[in-house]
Parts: C-alpha cells; structure tokens; sequence
C-alpha cells in the first residue's frame, strides 16, 4: 500500500523568544537524536591580570536524526556561501600521523 503524500505547511509563531548562546558546550548522539547544549558566557568583575567568568546553558536542543541532518545540510550551504564572499577560510587539517617538527618520509 502507498504512503500518502504528504504537504506540510511553514507557519510562523511571533511570540516565541530568541534565545542567546555564545558556544556550543555539548553535542551529543544515539542512533535516534542528537542533542545540543548551547552556552552563554557571563564575565565577572574585571580584576587583572586575570579575566574570570562562568558559562551558562541557555538551551538544550534535541533533534531527531532527520532533524539533525537537516541543521548540517542548512549549515554546509551558509559556511560554503560564507567561503564565497571571504567571510571564513577553511584551515587545512594536520596530518596526525606525522609528529610535528619531523619531515615525512
């Protein structure tokens, strides 16, 4: 028996707050979900020499896998459009196999 075709419609909620984060503290996956811990960085007093402060959670985002997918997918388009314009370079990766300081063979 065939799937019904699904149509699934964008409706957008206004009042739902923003929420703010600095870092991501946590990702973390199952064969079903990932999950997401964002951070907020709050500094204290400043006091020379030293800075101090504490990180904050903000949010916890669970994502099913499909979900997940979808967020790099959308993300692997913003970064390849933000190489484009120069907005960020990507850094080649090192080559672990090889101590640094020495010259492969």
């Amino acid at each position: 028996m065939a799937q019904p075709e699904m149509k699934i419609v964008y409706v957008d909620r206004p009042e739902i707050f923003e929420t703010f984060a600095d870092s991501v503290e946590k990702i973390g996956f199952t064969n079903q979900a990932w999950r997401f811990e964002f951070c907020v960085t709050r500094l204290d007093e400043p006091k020379p020499p030293v800075m101090h402060g504490k990180k904050y959670p903000t949010c916890r985002l669970v994502l099913p896998m499909s979900g997940g997918l979808e967020l790099y997918d959308k993300l692997k388009g913003i970064i390849a459009m933000m190489e484009k314009q120069g907005m960020v370079k990507q850094q080649p990766i090192p080559d672990l196999t090889v101590p640094p300081g020495t010259k492969p063979s």
